[in-house]
């Protein structure tokens, strides 16, 4: 029997489901939490940026990815090692990506091809603290 996982997902927490069936209710695999992607952006980072010394003198270094941004991305990676892990494992067929736009983006660049060619559908939205049903419902709708 053909598993497909369900990823919703956004920059600060994900929950994979597992669907047998169109008409079985959605089983919920795993839930993942990265706090840090809640966080204020003046929490992520220092007061002042970082310096470097030359031949010549101190310079300032600047920011080169946005702070919210990177832990978008170091989220999303630890989501595309984990569906990369269930890939592996025979655990799944399919994949079905939801996330808000810009997270679905990262999500879908930090797939590996292998496991980037068994996504099957995608939804730009956030439904991640939607219930099992209200997902059900929107991808069967």
């Amino acid at each position: 029997m053909a598993t497909t996982w369900i990823l919703t997902a956004e920059s600060s927490r994900a929950i994979i489901y597992a669907m047998e069936s169109r008409i079985k209710p959605l089983k919920e695999i795993e839930s993942l939490d990265h706090p840090e992607g809640r966080a204020r952006e003046q929490d992520l980072t220092s007061d002042r940026p970082g310096r470097t010394v030359d031949a010549v003198g101190r310079h300032a270094v600047g920011k080169e990815v946005d702070p919210k941004r990177h832990e978008a991305q170091l989220f999303a990676l630890r989501l595309a090692e984990r569906l990369d892990q269930g890939r592996t494992h025979g655990q799944f067929n399919h994949l079905i990506l939801i996330a808000p736009p810009e997270f679905l983006g990262i999500l879908r660049h930090s797939l590996n091809d292998q496991t980037l060619k068994l996504v099957s559908q995608s939804l730009d939205k956030n439904l991640v603290q939607k219930s099992e049903l209200a997902v059900r419902n929107q991808l069967f709708s």
